[in-house]
């Protein structure tokens, strides 16, 4: 399993509220040599595959997987992207696609190209 990103910022990767599993956004990003994240290379597919195994990876920790994921968010810098990202997103996902906003802005942490959050629903055995 991938080891996920280290946060930017003062804030929790994940989140279990009773069933529901809830990752802030994930980027793009492994832990440089000091163990600060970078963003992979590559451009945005890179990017979002990278994003995809930091936002599995996250859940992982709460006992719930991609495949329980109901609701996700995707924050494009470029939506010129927007094709590559579906190419992505279907290689992912397969059939299991759970909903999705696409969001254009401006910038993201880091220089990203692309973000990711996910709501999970995994209640617990």
């Amino acid at each position: 399993m991938t080891e996920p990103s280290p946060p930017i910022g003062p804030y929790r990767p994940v989140l279990r509220a009773g069933d529901w599993v809830v990752t802030s956004g994930q980027l793009g990003a492994a832990p440089g040599p000091d163990g600060t994240p970078a963003v992979v290379p590559g451009g945005t597919v890179a990017e979002l595959r990278r994003a995809l195994e930091n936002v599995a990876a996250v859940l992982a920790t709460e006992s719930a997987t991609l495949a329980d994921v109901v609701k996700t968010t995707l924050f494009l810098v470029d939506m010129a992207d927007f094709a590559d990202v579906n190419a992505v997103w279907i290689e992912t996902f397969g059939r299991h696609r759970p909903t999705r906003s696409a969001v254009a802005v401006a910038a993201l942490p880091l220089g990203a190209r692309v973000e990711v959050e996910a709501w999970a629903y995994a209640p617990r055995p």
